[in-house]
């Protein structure tokens, strides 16, 4: 990539030193439409996602101005997470009879993977070609009180069909818990818009979602969303009947993991699509994985982006996963809970594609 090529951020970080003392190497990937996105190797991090339209390029990625603002931020804009997305609660999970105490780094859950989870991780670039880019880590037996040697690949494409493919490979040599995915933030309307992001219109092709206690952990149970606030079946405006129901209002917003029918999550069919306010950009969302957790950036306030510090509900993410808390829910079908056994390969495939 060269300089005349680098937008400011990408220029910090690529010159600025990381967590390691040495710089991000940042990737670059076009397409012939004129799409561009880029990443990083620190914490394999989606650093932006670039729009040719007719008013010009719209970056639609909420993402840091410089290394500081790296380090300070703890939203985990645009990183690979792990080794387990989302929560594990009770300092630890059960496993083949022995409890594995995790690091935790909200109260006694255990949070994205831990303190130093894989997004504060420098990944190595594997492969890389015009269109796509390969990450790999490796994650020591014990790492975050997490059992097993594990090996995980991220591979980011960008297709001429203007989609973001995020592929994840995973192998582990003792059964583990594993669920990677992906924490990028989006505006539609620009990620220096400042429109809020439920102005957007939303649908998610789910039925079910799993149901929260008071501190936001996932209860075991699955809650039907037909009459509540949570029935995004049909295209809606994210803010009819926002904050109206107390399942929300303890998050302050969705934070909420919404479960397809299985036979939607075959990475080809959409099972969430984000409409932008103007109408002008749609984001739709295939995934293999078994839930989505919807998040509307509730506590962005005063984390820092690329012009300033974002405000609350500056960006959405839309997390593809397997359930949170998983691992303390034996009860729970085993293809959902994100257990891996030893010596297993898993691949799993989320696709973001952006019509404009």
């Amino acid at each position: 990539m060269t300089h005349m090529q680098q937008r400011p951020y990408e220029r910090a970080l690529a010159t600025e030193p990381a967590a390691d003392g040495r710089p991000a190497e940042v990737v670059v990937l076009t397409n012939r439409n004129g799409m561009r996105i880029s990443i990083a190797d620190t914490g394999a991090t989606w650093l932006s996602c670039e729009l040719p339209l007719a008013d010009g390029m719209r970056d639609v990625v909420c993402g840091v101005a410089d290394s500081a603002g790296f380090a300070r931020q703890t939203a985990y804009f645009g990183a690979t997470v792990g080794r387990f997305a989302n929560r594990i609660a009770g300092g630890g999970f059960t496993l083949n009879g022995q409890f594995y105490p995790l690091a935790c780094n909200e109260g006694t859950t255990c949070l994205h993977g831990g303190t130093d989870n894989f997004s504060h991780r420098r990944w190595q670039i594997r492969r890389r070609s015009a269109d796509s880019v390969t990450f790999s880590l490796q994650s020591p037996d014990g790492d975050q009180g997490f059992p097993g040697n594990l090996s995980a690949e991220v591979t980011y494409q960008l297709t001429p069909e203007n989609e973001v493919r995020l592929t994840y490979r995973t192998q582990t040599d003792k059964a583990c818990p594993v669920s990677l995915t992906n924490h990028a933030y989006f505006n539609l309307a620009g990620e220096n818009s400042g429109v809020k992001v439920t102005e957007g219109e939303m649908q998610i092709r789910a039925d079910k979602r799993l149901g929260l206690n008071a501190d936001n952990l996932p209860d075991g149970t699955l809650c039907p969303v037909a009459g509540t606030v949570f029935d995004l079946r049909a295209r809606r405006p994210l803010s009819q009947g926002f904050m109206s129901e107390a399942a929300q209002q303890q998050a302050k917003g969705f934070d909420h993991a919404f479960v397809p029918d299985p036979a939607l999550c075959d990475g080809k069919q959409t099972v969430a699509a984000y409409w932008s306010p103007a109408g002008d950009v749609c984001l739709e969302v295939a995934t293999t994985m078994p839930c989505i957790q919807l998040y509307t950036g509730n506590y962005l306030g005063g984390q820092p982006g690329k012009h300033g510090d974002y405000q609350d509900y500056a960006g959405l993410a839309l997390e593809t996963q397997y359930f949170p808390d998983g691992p303390n829910y034996p009860h729970w079908p085993d293809a959902v809970r994100g257990i891996s056994a030893a010596g297993e390969q898993r691949e799993s495939v989320t696709v973001y594609r952006f019509v404009f």
